[in-house]
């Protein structure tokens, strides 16, 4: 039976990608840095789905410790999913060096640090999937997702350039752009129903872009050419305008 890491397992999402990975036989490794808040979620999947589901604790900010996390994974992971994000007041992240390195490092550089040490292992093993959650704000830089967009666009062309690097490997790589989800993250935002995916929605994109080993996946089909258009505003006229 395979194995599925999910890192960020306490997010809504993490949830919902560890249960449906479950429901289809899977056995489930579930890593946040609080992992004692999953034990209600670990004895649902297990008991619901009769697959093994163990709990990892696992600090995307501590670099250090990440080899070792995964060094001390038994079994290894099968499929290694990067959940994890952060994104914080956009004002405040501008005005505060803390805050904004704490999303650049979160969204971006903690998830290369973890994704690397994996990465290494499936080009040893010759295989291997890899999966990121980035996101459709990292495919233009705006005003209003300032910091956040420009992690997550970094985080894009890392999973891209991964992607090139581990497919002679037989390694997958795929990248996830959900758009706007329903998430105690955005609980406070003022969400068009119409765009926004829930969690379920996101966790059967995954799956089934591993399944079928899909490269670049939107969870609502749409956002491709949302965002393809706003990709071509001239920047002449997109600098003007309040996005």
């Amino acid at each position: 039976m395979a194995t599925v890491l999910v890192l960020g397992a306490t997010s809504d999402m993490g949830i919902a990608i560890a249960k449906k990975f479950a429901e289809n036989k899977y056995n489930i490794q579930l890593a946040a840095r609080n992992p004692d808040q999953l034990k209600p979620a670990q004895s649902d999947i297990a008991i619901r789905y009769s697959v093994d589901c163990t709990l990892h604790a696992f600090d995307a900010l501590n670099f250090s410790s990440h080899e070792r996390f995964f060094n001390e994974l038994v079994p290894k992971p099968d499929v290694t999913i990067s959940v994890f994000g952060i994104m914080d007041d956009e004002l405040t992240a501008f005005d505060d060096w803390n805050t904004t390195a704490r999303m650049i490092n979160t969204n971006f550089t903690g998830a290369v640090s973890i994704l690397n040490i994996a990465a290494k292992y499936y080009m040893k093993e010759k295989k291997g999937t890899i999966v990121g959650i980035s996101s459709v704000a990292g495919e233009r830089g705006r005003e209003s997702k300032l910091i956040y967009g420009s992690a997550k666009a970094a985080f894009s062309a890392y999973l891209a350039g991964l992607r090139n690097k581990l497919y002679k490997q037989n390694i997958h790589v795929v990248s996830v752009k959900p758009g706007f989800v329903y998430t105690r993250m955005t609980e406070n935002l003022s969400l068009p129903k119409l765009l926004t995916a829930q969690p379920s929605e996101v966790a059967d994109a995954v799956y089934n872009a591993v399944v079928k080993k899909k490269n670049i996946i939107y969870v609502k089909w749409f956002w491709r050419y949302i965002m393809l258009i706003i990709k071509n505003i001239p920047e002449f006229q997109f600098k003007k305008m309040n996005l």
